[in-house]
């Protein structure tokens, strides 16, 4: 069993920059990392994901260019840096992990954190 605990969130203005972090409780190694939001009434959305140890990324497209994954694996922890935010990215965010590959579906996702909630004020 992993556990993963996200954490950064808050309230922001529309331009501003957050930085979220996930830590995983074990099994850091071989593990590809996807951060996920979901809005109220809204299907559960990909944001970015990471492989290990950290060579190779994916991004939405509705944030690419403006949110940046990565990770430290001495510390199990991988973030999300968001920048330019919108209001459009108001969500709870959530980060999961998988053993197998380099994904942006949920399905391929097998732990999942609690999420943390990112809200951006127009």
């Amino acid at each position: 069993q992993v556990q993963l605990v996200e954490s950064g969130g808050g309230l922001v203005q529309a331009g501003d920059s957050l930085r979220l972090s996930c830590t995983l409780s074990a099994r850091t190694v071989n593990s590809y990392v996807g951060w996920f939001r979901q809005a109220p009434g809204k299907e559960r959305d990909a944001v970015a994901a990471i492989s290990w140890p950290g060579t190779r990324t994916t991004y939405a497209s509705s944030v690419k260019g403006r949110f940046t994954i990565s990770r430290d694996n001495v510390k199990g922890m991988v973030s999300l840096q968001m920048d330019n935010l919108k209001p459009e990215d108001t969500a709870v965010y959530f980060c999961a992990v998988n053993y197998r590959t380099l994904s942006l579906s949920v399905h391929d996702y097998v732990y999942w954190g609690q999420g943390t909630q990112v809200t951006v004020s127009s």
